[in-house]
């Protein structure tokens, strides 16, 4: 009998940049690094074409050209079929495929206007309809699943793998000025990063650095920005895009990592600070309080006064006591990407067999 065959859609490769692009990323490590063949199914995975044959010969590759972009009928025939976002574009046309559908976030509910809002929960709700197995990466985002879709199928909580990127080569960023201590955070610059209420916090931190990477642009950026020229805000830093090796140096080097969010289905950075043994102040917005858990420090609110009494209480706290450190690497761990697929692995062999999930 031949054997079954298994996609997974990693075409957001085309913007590794992002933090979706990043999962895809991982996905292919794990398949080129850690993978056995499974032996009742081969895995095809969809990638660009600048990516055929990058993940090792463990797996296929489907690489994407305009007919297969343009005419998803043109895609053969698959088994099962794992889109590991809801965004994607490409979808099994084959009613006998077996579709895993992995939802990251709800965050247009709360970000688009009304009219926007019905039109991608509709669009979303389209794929919900077809998937046969739906994983969510929190328990939040499993519960904001439920709140705003109708679900009527298995629905499944598989927290996200994390990078273990202390393990990767550090570069100093040419922007680092001084040798002050710093504080580092990343996301892209939008509204709801909340990374403005940092700014008056860091005018009761003079003799610190705050470095602000990701990417800039829009109203959100400008203002900002003119908060900074306005106040005179001097050692504030928006950093824009780094590069991986910068972005390791960073979490390395920095004093604390602060993660102010309001809306994240999981919150990948304050587990990756905690990789590096780092002290994490967060939000406790969202799915934040759950992938934290007791290893991170929440502010409750964003009265500047409380969030830098949170910092420095902690901070002394985290300095006296060199396992914390250990307990939030440890923590860190958790979330490997060994764990995570195997995970995943358990749900398609049962998919492809057609066993209870």
């Amino acid at each position: 009998m031949a054997k079954k065959k298994l996609l997974i859609d990693l075409s957001i490769l085309k913007n590794t940049n992002c933090g979706l692009g990043q999962v895809a990323l991982n996905y292919g490590k794990y398949f080129k690094e850690q993978y056995t063949p499974n032996p009742e199914y081969d895995v095809y995975l969809l990638v660009p074409e600048s990516f055929d044959g990058v993940f090792g010969n463990n797996v296929q590759y489907l690489t994407i050209n305009w007919w297969r972009k343009h005419f998803l009928s043109l895609i053969p025939k698959f088994d099962a079929w794992h889109a590991i976002h809801q965004l994607s574009h490409f979808r099994p046309v084959n009613k006998s495929t077996k579709y895993v559908l992995t939802i990251h976030d709800t965050n247009f509910m709360y970000e688009k206007r009304e009219r926007k809002q019905k039109k991608l929960l509709a669009k979303l709700q389209k794929k919900v309809n077809r998937a046969d197995q739906i994983i969510c990466i929190s328990n939040f985002a499993k519960k904001d699943t439920e709140r705003f879709l109708q679900i009527n199928k298995p629905l499944k909580v598989v927290f996200n793998g994390v990078e273990q990127l202390d393990r990767g080569e550090a570069s100093k960023p040419n922007f680092i000025v001084n040798e002050k201590e710093f504080f580092f955070t990343i996301g892209e610059v939008k509204p709801k990063k909340n990374f403005h209420v940092l700014l008056p916090l860091m005018k009761l931190f003079p003799e610190k650095e705050l470095y602000i990477a990701g990417r800039t642009g829009g109203d959100y950026t400008e203002k900002i920005l003119s908060i900074i020229e306005k106040e005179n805000i001097k050692n504030v830093h928006l950093v824009g895009m780094i590069s991986n090796e910068e972005r390791i140096w960073l979490y390395k080097n920095c004093e604390a990592f602060l993660f102010p969010s309001l809306f994240e289905g999981f919150g990948l950075p304050i587990i990756e600070a905690m990789n590096f043994g780092k002290p994490v102040f967060s939000s406790q917005e969202t799915s934040l309080k759950e992938i934290g858990g007791e290893c991170a420090f929440f502010w409750e609110n964003f009265d500047t006064v409380h969030m830098k009494s949170i910092i420095d209480t902690n901070l002394k706290l985290f300095k006296e006591k060199p396992e914390l450190s250990l307990n939030n690497i440890k923590h860190a761990r958790s979330f490997s990407y060994s764990k995570h697929m195997m995970e995943y692995e358990t749900i398609y062999s049962n998919l492809i067999t057609n066993q209870t999930i």
